[in-house]
């Protein structure tokens, strides 16, 4: 399964920035738009699942850009901009803007309508699933099947697992498992990573599957 594509119209050069590591921590493709003179340019180029559009840009707004997208595309938009009146938000409603975050927005909730718009858009790629070694990661339903065993699985097992089978046979770091889980949340024990792995690694055996995550001293995991 390909990481969803999210396309970043937004001007402030932070914001930008934030946005990425955002998205690409919590597993996501993220790509900027640069030059805003080109901006259908780049959208049909990137060919992205969903776009994050600010209002106020260069050139011409994000209403404008909004109407020409939904003029050829059903892609799921989100507006996140410090554009907060009422009548902002109903002109993206009304333009066929699916969400309308204020900033400063809350990482959480953000994250929490991307991955809704996506799911609601993308049903078929919801379903999909990933295999490394005889086992099979089903991600619709939570759960690894090997040698004719299935295991149901945690949200967080979850993640764990599809962040390892997508970057099969290379190690991930402690540091960058923590960030994809928890974004990066100070209060998060580290130790909370290891009490996951250990976890999987226990309903893995149960199927037969051992060995199957492996660690990297002071390094990370891999399977």
């Amino acid at each position: 399964m390909k990481p969803y594509k999210i396309l970043i119209i937004e001007d402030d050069p932070v914001i930008q920035g934030e946005l990425e590591t955002l998205l690409r921590g919590n597993g996501y493709t993220a790509v900027s738009v640069k030059n805003f003179s080109k901006v259908n340019d780049t959208f049909r180029t990137e060919e992205p699942h969903l776009v994050l559009l600010d209002i106020k840009l260069p050139n011409e707004s994000g209403f404008s850009i909004c109407s020409q997208i939904r003029s050829n595309s059903n892609i799921p938009i989100i507006f996140v901009t410090s554009c907060n009146t009422d009548m902002d938000e109903l002109n993206s409603i009304m333009l066929g803007g699916d969400a309308f975050i204020t900033k400063p927005y809350h990482t959480a909730i953000l994250l929490a309508k991307i991955a809704s718009l996506l799911k609601r858009a993308y049903p078929v790629q919801q379903s999909e699933q990933m295999t490394c070694g005889g086992a099979v990661l089903r991600l619709e339903s939570s759960s690894l099947d090997y040698d004719g065993q299935s295991v149901e699985l945690t949200k967080n097992e979850l993640k764990i697992l599809y962040y390892l089978f997508k970057n099969a046979g290379k190690i991930c770091a402690r540091g960058d498992l923590v960030e994809f889980l928890w974004d990066n949340q100070l209060y998060v024990d580290d130790n909370a990573l290891s009490v996951n792995i250990n976890r999987i690694r226990e309903k893995l055996a149960g199927i037969g599957l051992t060995d199957f995550i492996k660690t990297k001293h002071r390094q990370g995991y891999m399977i």
